[in-house]
């Protein structure tokens, strides 16, 4: 399993504009782009995730709220699930985000 490990910094807050916040980190080590099926330790706690790995690791913590901000946060990559893609519009994106987000919630048996 591979692992990113970071402090939470100040993206461009596109993903909480269009209802999918993302805790961003600088990724020090090559990771092939795309969506990666997660667990992102914060305060000693796992959450499953979906991270988006480009120049930076930005992940989706599913039900998660609160302010990470320049908190530690550990991020494991269990599997890729999709490459990275260009979008034609936000809904187009955030339609995707949604499948995404079904996958991962069937894989960590969090099906609503």
């Amino acid at each position: 399993m591979r692992e990113i490990r970071g402090r939470v910094k100040k993206g461009e807050q596109r993903g909480k504009i269009l209802g999918f916040p993302t805790a961003n980190i600088t990724i020090r080590t090559f990771f092939p782009q795309g969506i990666y099926l997660s667990r992102t330790k914060v305060a000693g706690i796992f959450y499953p995730s979906l991270t988006f790995i480009g120049e930076q690791a930005e992940t989706y913590i599913l039900d998660f709220s609160g302010d990470l901000y320049h908190r530690w946060i550990r991020v494991e990559l269990i599997k890729k699930i999709r490459d990275s893609k260009k979008f034609k519009s936000d809904q187009a994106l955030i339609e995707q985000i949604k499948k995404d987000e079904l996958v991962a919630r069937k894989f960590f048996n969090m099906v609503r």
